[in-house]
């Protein structure tokens, strides 16, 4: 009787463990999608990141042609940090750089910077 409680509560734990795993994992993924969601906004609004006005997305309106297209983010920039800094201060990498240090000068919030990153990098 006390092996087969035994076996019965260990399965009952590693239940438990799994249900919370995919809770913990749901909420992460509704997290990140809701971060790319904030990100997008701030890519396609008209005030504060405002990538259209140089650069095409997908499902953009009257995008620019200053910057490149932004697509295949994830091939062009591998490491999300590179691109992240990028966005930060384009400067740093190329001094004759047209595009807004978004960091640098404090036009977007280091949050707001996550969020247009994690947009960006899931073109």
């Amino acid at each position: 009787m006390t092996k087969h409680f035994t076996s019965l509560a260990s399965a009952a734990g590693t239940l438990t463990l799994l249900i919370s795993a995919l809770l913990v994992t749901q909420t992460a993924n509704a997290e990140g999608d809701s971060n790319i969601e904030k990100g997008r906004a701030i890519a396609f609004g008209g005030t504060k990141g405002n990538c259209l006005a140089c650069h095409m997305i997908e499902d953009g309106e009257s995008p620019g042609n200053l910057g490149p297209p932004l697509i295949a983010m994830k091939a062009r920039y591998p490491d999300r940090d590179k691109l992240r800094a990028q966005i930060w201060d384009p400067t740093a990498a190329n001094p004759e750089s047209a595009m807004v240090p978004f960091g640098k000068y404090k036009v977007l919030t280091e949050q707001e910077i996550d969020y247009l990153t994690d947009y960006i990098w899931s073109l």
